[in-house]
């Protein structure tokens, strides 16, 4: 197991460009299971979920190469993929080795609609993740069904078999605005008889881009970007090009980071338009976030103030569906917010595991209270008392990245463990930190 040996106290400059989208690549990667033809996609990044849903394909006999290409003006590497699902291995699909694979890794219960629209059954267990509370699944299982899917539990060996002749399109309501939910949905039905009609869908910015790329394979879906999804099943698809959007994770990520410790950090090439509130949530807590083309620039602020709302009362930010704020954000918003003047409530309001970080940061001094699994207020120390420096582990990828950036704001050097966590979502990013002026060794 590796760790992070951070120096604290250290100011970050220069410019930075996001990596692809995590949550698009698991998506669209899943979608080249629909074709026999070969799909390219290009700015995969190089994180460990990604790569481990990469070698699943490989596995079941996907085709798959990869090429490095130079990024623009500024020397980044982007990746490029072609994949040619033209001759799986039926056989290994079933086997238990496939099925403990993608039990470790959340992102293969997206193969399930793929494979069940081309091959006409799938077989799934409870897929790993992050430790964040509970992730049903109940919104994917009950969108098969209604596209006529039957299921049957194989108790020895404790996996789903997901099977159907033919898949019929129908009108089905979501119990859950699910983004996977709705991504392995949809990808069911390209190839359902008939018409699917999706409602209360899930529609942020990497839904919309599987929605077009699977359109310019040949799929008949309108309502892109609305809660309203209609699919006109279609015989076959057929290869095609696409391109990732920048992560926005990782581009609020590097919101939080300027205000912490910047000393003017650019991020670069953030596909403005698809950010959403991301930015504005930062601006309540006071952080200055300039626009430049489809640049963002975070200056130096030796304070920022936390803004209220309009009657006077505490300021309160709480995740919630597309175009509402990702809960991905909140736990880095939480340690802005420990150095910012003014109080904040948090509410996590679709996981109740995901603020039991604000230990960590308690330890390091932050002033929090945790009300319940889902509520944090915290009282900002205005830069007047720094944080600790500490050792800690990290429990999920969002948690770890705040984590990191709590120690870079540190006085001391902190200790990170189970870096892994942070891998998985972030690609190089000890190398990328460093290069702005971080101190921070992998060991």
């Amino acid at each position: 197991m590796a760790s992070f040996k951070i120096e604290g106290g250290r100011l970050l400059s220069g410019t930075i460009i996001p990596q692809g989208a995590k949550n698009e690549a698991l998506e669209v990667i899943c979608a080249t299971l629909l074709t026999s033809e070969v799909v390219t996609i290009h700015n995969i990044p190089d994180i460990r979920d990604v790569n481990n849903l990469i070698q699943l394909l490989k596995d079941i006999g996907v085709k798959v190469k990869s090429e490095y290409s130079e990024h623009s003006d500024y020397s980044e590497k982007s990746r490029t993929y072609t994949f040619q699902a033209d001759q799986l291995d039926l056989k290994y699909l079933e086997s238990d080795e496939f099925v403990q694979k993608c039990a470790a890794l959340r992102g293969s219960v997206m193969m399930i609609g793929p494979l069940l629209a081309r091959m006409g059954k799938a077989i799934i267990t409870k897929p790993g993740g992050d430790k964040i509370g509970r992730r049903r699944l109940d919104t994917h299982f009950m969108g098969f069904k209604c596209l006529g899917a039957k299921f049957h539990h194989i108790e020895c060996r404790n996996v789903y078999e997901i099977g159907a002749k033919k898949l019929k399109g129908t009108y089905m309501l979501l119990d859950e605005a699910s983004v996977t939910g709705t991504a392995n949905i949809v990808m069911a039905a390209v190839f359902a008889e008939g018409t699917t009609t999706i409602y209360n869908a899930a529609c942020e910015p990497y839904i919309q881009q599987l929605c077009h790329m699977l359109n310019s394979m040949g799929a008949n879906i309108s309502g892109i970007g609305s809660n309203l999804l209609t699919v006109v099943g279609v015989k076959s698809l057929h290869g095609t090009e696409h391109r990732l959007l920048p992560d926005m994770i990782e581009v609020g990520s590097f919101i939080g980071l300027a205000a912490m410790v910047g000393d003017g950090i650019r991020i670069k090439d953030v596909s403005l338009k698809n950010l959403g509130i991301i930015p504005d949530a930062f601006r309540r807590l006071g952080v200055k976030v300039e626009t430049d083309g489809d640049d963002l620039y975070i200056p130096r602020q030796k304070h920022y103030v936390v803004d209220s709302f309009i009657d006077g009362t505490i300021m309160t930010l709480a995740d919630a569906p597309w175009p509402g704020l990702t809960p991905d954000l909140l736990s880095v918003l939480i340690v802005v917010a420990t150095q910012g003047r003014g109080s904040v409530l948090f509410h996590q309001k679709m996981f109740e595991s995901r603020l039991f970080f604000v230990d960590r940061l308690i330890d390091m001094g932050a002033q929090i209270i945790l009300c319940d699994p889902h509520r944090a207020v915290v009282v900002g120390h205005d830069r007047k008392l720094t944080l600790r420096a500490s050792r800690m582990s990290s429990p999920d990828i969002r948690a770890g990245i705040a984590l990191l950036i709590a120690a870079l704001s540190a006085n001391g050097t902190s200790t990170i463990s189970n870096i892994e966590q942070i891998d998985r979502g972030y690609e190089n990013i000890e190398g990328r930190l460093n290069a702005l002026g971080a101190k921070i060794e992998r060991i």
